[in-house]
């Protein structure tokens, strides 16, 4: 009996110190101070799940701030490109603009549209003359420089597609030298340009040596007999002499207040100069161009002549 009594008193301390340890390990869930519970931890509450789940969510907050860093570059771009046309614009080129009123196709003609024909051409280069509305040589010899320069046939005759050209082209005519005073003869166009301090002032229409060789009596000695192959040869030259006053007998034919540059051959003009190469190795302008290059003093001696392909 006595054992009986013995045996139940024991299970029922058994069962208080069962209870009481249930007891502790419940406590224990939320202490982080017990190393032992952290396991129950783990398996019991769903802590580490949502842990988990904020993690997880964490690269896609991140991604979703980082996307207007990348379209940044794409709005930096854009003054770049915005202003390239004028960090490349050539220090030679001045810009003029189309004209203000649309130029004519007037072939040949006189009349008010060859008046603001004339004011066109020489606004962009091509010298003309004084405006008068007179279709003349000068005229004819600005528009054929004019179609040179742009690439089209050089009729020295104004159809439409010269027209459109005149009315929309902005740039004023220049070489190749950006530097400098100088004349340049450019052999490959046809076309000769005075440059002041490295703008190119006036465009002109010329005609340099044929490239065809050639014999004739010297004019001024008929007994000698010239003979060459009509070039004007490229390089770098100066004006050495000139004849101030009219026409000239030079060795192989008259020739007008010429400029020379290296040897016989010289600037000067000419009542005949084609849009293609046909003197014996001078360079032609017209009579009237040859005026103006004297009246102004744009060529005195001295001056440099650059002759390039």
């Amino acid at each position: 009996m006595t054992s009986i009594r013995t045996g139940i008193a024991w299970l029922c301390i058994s069962s208080a110190l069962v209870a009481l340890s249930a007891c502790s390990q419940t406590s224990g869930a939320d202490s982080p101070a017990s190393s032992e519970t952290a396991p129950v931890r783990a398996a019991v509450t769903p802590a580490p799940a949502t842990t988990e789940a904020a993690t997880t969510e964490a690269p896609t907050t991140v991604p979703a701030t980082e996307a207007p860093t990348t379209e940044a570059p794409t709005t930096t771009e854009a003054p770049t490109t915005t202003a390239a046309p004028t960090t490349t614009l050539p220090s030679n080129v001045v810009v003029v603009g189309p004209a203000v009123v649309p130029i004519v196709a007037v072939g040949k003609n006189n009349g008010a549209d060859t008046f603001a024909l004339q004011g066109r051409l020489n606004t962009l280069g091509f010298w003309a003359g004084l405006p008068d509305g007179q279709y003349g040589f000068a005229t004819l010899q600005a528009v054929m420089a004019f179609q040179k320069y742009i690439g089209l046939p050089a009729t020295g005759k104004v159809d439409s597609a010269t027209a459109e050209y005149l009315t929309a082209y902005g740039d004023k005519a220049h070489g190749m030298a950006d530097s400098g005073t100088l004349v340049e003869v450019d052999k490959a166009r046809q076309l000769l340009f005075i440059v002041v301090d490295g703008q190119t002032l006036f465009a002109f229409n010329t005609s340099t040596g044929s490239g065809i060789p050639y014999e004739a009596a010297n004019k001024n000695d008929p007994t000698k007999i010239e003979k060459g192959d009509a070039v004007t040869p490229a390089g770098l030259y100066k004006v050495t002499r000139e004849r101030p006053e009219g026409w000239w007998e030079g060795d192989l034919g008259k020739i007008y207040r010429p400029k020379y540059f290296v040897g016989g051959i010289a600037i000067h003009g000419m009542t005949s100069v084609p849009n293609y190469p046909a003197s014996h190795g001078c360079v032609r302008l017209s009579t009237q161009a040859m005026d103006f290059v004297w009246d102004s003093g744009l060529v005195p001696v001295g001056t440099p002549v650059w002759v390039h392909e």
